[in-house]
């Protein structure tokens, strides 16, 4: 007979050629726009760590005063200079004809500072001050090739100092435009070339990925350039590698449905709108869980983390755009020929309801073992993870130097070795004190008191250099005058009532006894002058400033992420057993890729620490991005649950999802190793993390954990939901065969034994049915019968 809900009626030919032709164009268009703005990021970028911090942390107000006492805003550069042993008349001539050609470099301020010669007559300095507005980096590189082509023989000069450390910086991101994308896109590239045998494919699937980072890109452009949003090479790298990683791993799945369509001979815009609709639901809430775990990071008090959090947001929704319009708009163009040479013909292997059946394929092969030793299988991972996850003891994530942030050759990092050998190391970095004019004393007192400050001295217009050596006498400050005799004392500059105090440390300023000194000062400085009068800041005290906030938001974040993931899992898979299981699993891999970490970190790398911002970088990504495999396992295997029950439906989904989640989860784990080729100390961190952790999730924990420990709970596993309350008189287990009754809407058992076909298509048995009624079985596709229901009229 015929059914009585029959097939759809196709599409016009020429509406099926014409959607896909003008999505195609769209993204072309938009995509080629976009594309430029990848050599444009550094106008509207930054590095300056100080530009990250709240407006109210004490080095973040002392920063936006100093252009008042300094009579500029600037980053100072240090030109150490150093010869084969003591200095000669000739040599500090020298030095100062240096200074003199660096004073005319563009972006450098006029008051460059003589030579300064150390204690030991064997090296002298020079203050260089750097216009902040300017470019930082070409400046710096331009003054190195000063001291490189000006120096005689036996002079040897380095550029340390703040701007020697940016320029650093900036020269290690340089490679995240270019070197980073190309060995992303080629490492993709290779994986989808392994899994699917095709030339076509890969290159339509990375189509998708580029094209919804030009878009993106586009987008976040515009918001930094209106000042929306602060953008920073650590922000531009992430947002590069999570959109190719993010939108290739939607694309597997669509493309996973698409193959399943084709493979039963369905038409190119059938198996289009079938594969569209199967993967329309996974896509939309595994996006959307990333997106509201990236959002929590708006709770940051760090501009950079709150940045991040709307960034990466837009772009995992051009991720997800592009994979549910532009690459289901080149499928259905391509058809089968996207596939080529390799192209599917035969449906999937399925394992049957009967596991003493011989089953063919990694994938059923697993399942079944999964079923008969589900408790083993999963007891062995726990411990097996718990192991790992002691390493966390060992993890170092309370800052690391300023000079360590770059890994490999820095030349700021020697000329900062080299200073501290011959000077104070903290010169060219000193605290700043900002008080009210009438405590200046006692603000000297403090910090002459302080075994970490070398020298005090206060800002003063009216002194040569711009600041006055401070000595204290009879309880009094009294300020030195440079010159010679007879140079008149200068006054102290004031801005609303405060003058600028500054105070060089002994230590190098990214040390951790210069930290140590800045919190007694501020500590000492609040008993004497009363808490709040003195603001300290300086490079010294924004590390301290930039590292107590991190610690503060990966303290109040996280458990804020695992509350709104746990509230949208318990949405999607309506039960409140699966989602905090499937929560534990998840902290539980995020605890060992850190402890394994940590331990990699310190014995085999050799780091000197973590940012305190790693392990919340690394839980925000593993945990978004692991929920993204556990919603593309568990909504299949809850589809399956409707029709085969809770055991046969977590294999069936443990079947039908495992190639596709293997593939995307190497996929993502190679785009974030990639960020391993940016001498960042930060990103070689977060790629190690997130790499680890994702091989964790895909080949352990949403492998074997997952099923065997749901299969071992059982129909319980949906609980209160109404599919563990109607889920039989229990579940179908190791060696149950699939004529147990299924029941129905009407609480009918089933006619006769079921089989599935590619895709979880529900069939009588040894009877596939049509192609053309194929589409209308596909959960949630409108019509209003059960899968059970819709076999059962077709019988009759």
């Amino acid at each position: 007979m015929t059914s009585p809900h029959p097939s759809r009626r196709s599409a016009p030919g020429w509406l099926r050629i014409g959607i896909p032709v003008v999505l195609v164009l769209v993204w072309l268009t938009v995509g080629s726009i976009g594309g430029p703005y990848f050599g444009k990021v550094d106008e509207v970028s930054s590095n300056d760590r100080s530009s990250f911090l709240p407006e109210s942390a004490d080095a973040t107000q002392v920063n936006e005063r100093l252009g008042d006492f300094l009579g500029s805003d600037s980053i100072p550069a240090v030109v150490v200079v150093t010869g084969d042993g003591e200095l000669s008349e000739g040599d500090i001539a020298e030095v100062q004809t240096l200074a003199d050609d660096i004073a005319a470099v563009d972006g450098v301020q006029a008051d460059v500072s003589p030579p300064i010669p150390s204690d030991d007559g064997q090296s002298v300095q020079i203050f260089v001050p750097i216009d902040a507005a300017g470019e930082v980096g070409p400046t710096v590189e331009d003054i190195r090739s000063l001291v490189a082509d000006d120096l005689p023989a036996g002079l040897d000069g380095w550029v340390t100092g703040p701007a020697g450390f940016t320029a650093d910086l900036v020269e290690g991101f340089l490679g995240i435009d270019g070197l980073l994308l190309a060995v992303a896109l080629i490492a993709v590239f290779l994986i989808l070339v392994i899994v699917y045998r095709s030339p076509l494919l890969p290159i339509l699937v990375l189509l998708t990925s580029v094209f919804a980072l030009c878009v993106a890109l586009l987008t976040v452009w515009w918001l930094a350039y209106a000042g929306i949003v602060v953008l920073n090479g650590q922000v531009q790298g992430i947002l590069f590698i999570l959109v190719i990683g993010a939108a290739t791993d939607y694309a597997l799945l669509y493309v996973a449905r698409f193959r399943e369509s084709i493979a039963t001979g369905m038409r190119r815009w059938d198996a289009t709108t079938r594969a569209w609709r199967g993967s329309f639901e996974p896509i939309l809430a595994s996006g959307g869980t990333v997106i509201a775990g990236l959002l929590c990071l708006l709770l940051s008090d760090l501009a950079t983390n709150r940045a991040l959090g709307p960034i990466a947001s837009i772009g995992i929704a051009f991720s997800m755009l592009s994979a549910l319009t532009f690459l289901p708009a080149l499928l259905a163009l391509c058809g089968r020929a996207a596939f080529w040479p390799f192209i599917p013909r035969q449906p999937l292997a399925m394992i049957p309801d009967d596991l003493t059946q011989p089953v063919k394929g990694l994938w059923p092969r697993q399942a079944r073992f999964v079923a008969r030793h589900a408790r083993l299988v999963w007891i062995a991972c726990t411990v097996v993870l718990l192991a790992g996850a002691l390493g966390i003891t060992q993890l170092k994530a309370d800052g690391v130097p300023t000079s360590d942030l770059v890994l490999g050759a820095s030349e700021a990092r020697d000329g900062q070795a080299v200073l501290a050998e011959h000077f104070p190391a903290g010169s060219g970095s000193p605290v700043y004190v900002i008080v009210p004019q009438d405590d200046l004393s006692d603000t000297a007192q403090v910090l002459s008191a302080s075994n970490g400050v070398d020298s005090v001295a206060v800002a003063s217009e009216d002194s040569p250099t711009g600041q006055a050596a401070v000595e204290i006498e009879d309880g009094e400050a009294v300020l030195t005058p440079v010159g010679p005799p007879g140079t008149a004392v200068p006054e102290p500059t004031s801005s609303h009532g405060d003058v600028l105090v500054i105070g060089t440390l002994t230590d190098p300023a990214d040390s951790v006894a210069a930290e140590d000194t800045v919190r007694e000062l501020r500590a000492g400085l609040d008993d004497a002058l009363g808490a709040g009068a003195a603001i300290v800041g300086g490079e010294t005290a924004t590390d301290i400033d930039t590292n107590d906030t991190s610690i503060r938001d990966r303290t109040v974040i996280i458990p804020v992420i695992l509350a709104v993931i746990l509230v949208i899992l318990m949405l999607l898979l309506r039960s409140i057993l699966a989602p905090v299981l499937l929560i534990l699993t998840v902290i539980l891999s995020f605890a060992t890729a850190l402890g394994v970490s940590a331990l990699v970190f310190n014995e085999v790398f050799g780091f000197p620490g973590a940012d305190p911002a790693v392990p919340l970088y690394g839980f925000v990504f593993l945990v978004a991005l692991g929920v993204d495999y556990n919603i593309f396992l568990m909504s299949r295997v809850r589809e399956e649950s409707l029709v085969h029950r809770t055991r046969p439906g977590i294999l069936r989904g443990l079947v039908a999802t495992g190639g596709v989640i293997t593939s995307a989860g190497l996929v993502l784990a190679a785009t974030f190793a990639a960020l391993g080729v940016i001498p960042i100390l930060f990103l070689a961190q977060i790629a190690f993390v997130v790499a680890f952790g994702v091989l964790l999730d895909t080949f352990i924990v949403r492998s074997l954990l997952v099923p065997a420990l749901s299969y071992d709970i059982g129909k319980a596993i949906w609980w209160p939901s109404g599919l563990w309350r109607r889920d039989g008189g229990g579940d179908a287990g190791a060696g149950s065969n699939s004529s147990s009754a299924v029941p129905n809407r009407a609480g009918a058992p089933a006619a006769e034994p079921v089989s599935a076909a590619p895709g979880g298509v529900v069939t009588p048995a040894g009877s596939p049915l049509p192609a053309a009624s194929d589409r209308e079985l596909v959960a949630g596709d409108g019509h209003g019968l059960t899968r059970e229901e819709h076999r059962r009229t077709l019988e009759s």
